[in-house]
């Protein structure tokens, strides 16, 4: 009775029932224990004995509480047939002595049955929060025998593995699971050692088919009987093991990239020395084929060495860009007849252009590269001919696209995408198409090509899809942010002509740390006509402009240099000679000239390496662009405040100041966010304005207000000065901001960018 009554209870008595069920099986056992204590009253330990197993039973079932009652129930009972009838005083002190034997009896059992029933029932709780927590559990639980077949799974095991119930896994063998058996043995080894072991990765296959990667730990237990049971945890890590090649995969593209852009600068100048002596060479010995031929392969040479690092550069995204508002129709309207005789005959070339297309902003020729590279590889993808679709299209993705394709964000989007009818591609190869050198074309792939196109887009902020399968084709799919800014809109036109270049006659200071190609430049531009002041690096270029008493008109200086930047040699000299232009020249700027890849505004750059007939092109434009006004007025002015310095007057036209108090904004050159200022008073050199905080000297700023008309010009006009802290100043009230004194070294207004007097 005492083994199934709880069973009975636990499964079939319903919970408002139970306590009348408690209390009724105690009246019962009483009653029935009442029959053979009447029938035997002569014999007290019998009625002892069979009151105790009735209290006994009631406390057992029905708790404490029933057993009392059952107590004081047999206890009146008892006493009744003890006391009743009249009784000598040794029979009256027997009796009670009976009594209080059997009350001690009664509530010593009804004590070890209640202590047991609590015992049991913390068994019973901890059973079910054990199975409850393992039930429950994110991991997957199992246990298998010593040959591996699973006795038992929990839901996340058998959800983890697409199963229907745990009945479908149990009897199973646990080998089953693996994509690769071997690594069964791995862990049966652990197993059989008797070792706990942890964050073991496994890759298994779910039911149907999809292959995750789990990271197991387990251990062995034995059982009172000694068999041994293997306990197994997993854990789904199939993402996070996506993510940790993806972090890889970005490391490695990420290390490479580094080393391209740090080999790029040297690499460059050498290039730039072989490409420029061959054109000497070229000039000088004529039309001798037997001297002329070698000579012009050294030049190939250096032209497919140039091609190749300014792939490096690409995929690496350590070039310099200059983006322009486009309209992709229209790029690849441009380029479709080129593609037509890249391709070949035998393949249809096909154009769905997108209807009321959107505006994006990229690098014209960067994108050109794009679509030459896209169409190369389909080409290749389809020897025996085929069809390559190019189809632009405003697209949409949303949260849920995002969610699937990271790191996309959600927004509009200009689609470029180009398909074919090729031989595909399988997933394996998929996954490595745009590393750096990995080719499917044997020998004659450099491997660089689609890396190159993945960091000409990844560069301009967009993204590019791969879409596959073996003897399908393929489908890339790029995405480029949609903008709603009206800017100067890109003019694809056909590059005119080579026009003659005037002689030079100007006078050019020219800043390169490398030797040869000093020499190369400096050589070349005076034979041009130009009077050349060479210097190899900023310091040397610094005191070679204080020396010079003439006019230097232009700059013309490598970027990336020891100890000063081509960008911070300009911001140097130019606010003491406003009328020199400037000219960077750099094969790898390190963002000194711009950010993330784009040219800041206003700066021309002569990428390396470069022909001579180039450089020789570039430096008479940057000559004969006219100078604003607002130059030619400061360069005026400081050679007035000089005069006045010589004869010790100061003059009336340096550097007017005027109290306005006008809004602006500015914020550290590097930083996003813009803070709100208002000035106190301004010049054409410089100006005091209230800040929200107080910001170190020679800190460089981004400031941008609206200047009034007597100090633009003809009118009120939006311009974005480049400012450096000279000073500092703290409030003098809580109530009052601090206030910062910055000097203008460069301010830009719609029509250019200029430097000013600092």
């Amino acid at each position: 009775m005492r083994l199934k009554l709880p069973l009975l209870r636990a499964r079939y008595i319903p919970p408002a029932r139970a306590p009348i069920l408690r209390y009724g099986v105690a009246v019962l056992s009483i009653t029935l224990a009442l029959i053979p204590a009447l029938m035997l009253a002569d014999v007290v330990e019998s009625r002892l004995v069979v009151f105790a197993v009735a209290i006994m039973v009631s406390a057992w079932y029905g708790g404490w509480k029933p057993g009392l009652v059952a107590t004081s129930f047999a206890l009146t009972v008892s006493a009744y047939f003890s006391l009743a009838g009249e009784h000598t005083p040794d029979e009256y002190r027997k009796a009670i002595i009976h009594l209080t034997l059997f009350v001690f009896v009664a509530l010593l059992i009804c004590s070890f049955n209640a202590a047991l029933r609590s015992a049991q029932e913390g068994l019973r709780r901890s059973e079910i929060n054990f199975r409850s927590l393992v039930t429950n559990a994110p991991y997957g639980i199992c246990r298998c025998d010593s040959d591996g077949i699973l006795l038992s799974a929990n839901p996340a095991l058998v959800s983890m593995l697409s199963y229907a119930s745990p009945s479908e896994l149990v009897d199973g063998n646990l080998a089953n699971l693996y994509a690769d058996t071997q690594q069964w043995f791995v862990v049966a080894d652990h197993f059989r050692s008797s070792h706990r072991f942890n964050g073991l990765i496994a890759d298994w296959v779910r039911k149907d088919g999809i292959p995750i990667t789990v990271r197991l730990s387990g251990r062995t237990i034995r059982d009172e009987h000694s068999t041994t049971y293997f306990e197994l945890f997993a854990e789904d890590v199939t993402e996070h093991r996506a993510l940790e090649q993806q972090l890889r995969q970005a490391q490695k593209m990420e290390a490479v990239g580094r080393l391209a852009g740090g080999i790029a600068h040297d690499f460059n100048n050498l290039l730039m020395v072989i490409s420029g002596y061959c054109e000497f060479l070229l000039e000088r010995i004529g039309s001798d084929p037997a001297v002329r031929g070698p000579a012009q392969e050294i030049a190939n040479a250096a032209n497919r060495a140039t091609a190749l690092t300014r792939q490096l550069l690409a995929f690496s995204r350590k070039q310099m860009l200059t983006p322009k508002v486009l309209d992709l129709n229209a790029v690849v309207t441009e380029n479709f007849k080129m593609l037509t005789r890249l391709i070949g005959e035998d393949i249809e070339l096909v154009m769905v252009p997108g209807s009321d297309l959107g505006p994006t902003k990229a690098d014209p020729g960067q994108i050109e590269q794009v679509i030459m590279n896209l169409a190369v590889n389909a080409r290749d993808a389809m020897p025996r001919g085929g069809k390559l679709t190019i189809e632009t299209a405003n697209v949409s993705l949303d949260e849920s696209y995002a969610r699937l394709h990271p790191p996309v964000e959600p927004g509009e989007y200009i689609m470029l995408a180009m398909s074919d009818t090729g031989v595909g591609m399988d997933s394996e190869t998929q996954s490595r198409i745009f590393e750096p050198f990995f080719s499917t074309k044997g020998a004659k792939g450099t491997g660089l090509g689609l890396s190159m196109v993945y960091g000409i887009v990844k560069q301009s902020g967009g993204y590019i899809w791969a879409y596959s399968e073996p003897g399908k084709g393929t489908s890339f799919k790029v995405y480029l942010p949609r903008v709603t800014e009206t800017g100067e809109a890109a003019v694809l036109q056909p590059a005119p002509a080579a026009k003659a270049v005037q002689q030079g006659r100007e006078t050019v200071l020219l800043v390169e740390d490398e030797v040869t190609v000093l020499r190369l430049a400096r050589e070349y531009l005076e034979r041009q006509g130009y009077t050349v002041i060479d210097a190899g690096d900023p310091a040397t270029a610094i005191l070679i402009s204080n020396a010079h008493s003439g006019p230097i008109h232009l700059l013309l200086t490598d970027v990336v240099m020891p100890g000063m930047t081509g960008r911070e040699l300009a911001n140097h000299l130019c606010p003491r000679r406003p009328e020199m232009r400037v000219l960077y020249m750099s094969g790898y700027t390190e963002n000194a000239i711009g950010q993330n890849g784009t040219l800041d505004a206003g700066i021309t750059l002569l990428q390396k390496p470069f022909t001579l007939l180039t450089l020789k092109a570039k430096v008479r434009e940057v000559l004969d662009t006219p100078l604003p006004k607002e130059v030619s007025m400061s360069a005026r002015l400081a050679m007035q405040t000089e005069a006045g310095a010589a004869n010790g007057k100061l003059s009336p036209f340096r550097a007017q100041r005027f109290k306005l108090q006008l809004p602006l904004k500015y914020r550290p050159i590097g930083e996003e966010a813009w803070r709100a200022g208002t000035t106190e008073n301004i010049s054409r050199s410089g100006l005091l304005f209230r800040a929200e905080e107080l910001i170190p000297a020679n800190v460089q700023l981004e400031i941008n207000l609206v200047l009034p008309a007597e100090i633009a010009g003809l009118s009120a006009a939006e311009v974005v000065c480049r400012g450096e802290v000279v000073r500092t100043i703290e409030a003098e009230t809580p109530s009052m901001n601090p206030a910062l004194a910055a000097k203008i070294l460069q301010y830009h207004f719609q029509h250019g960018s200029h430097m000013a007097e600092a």
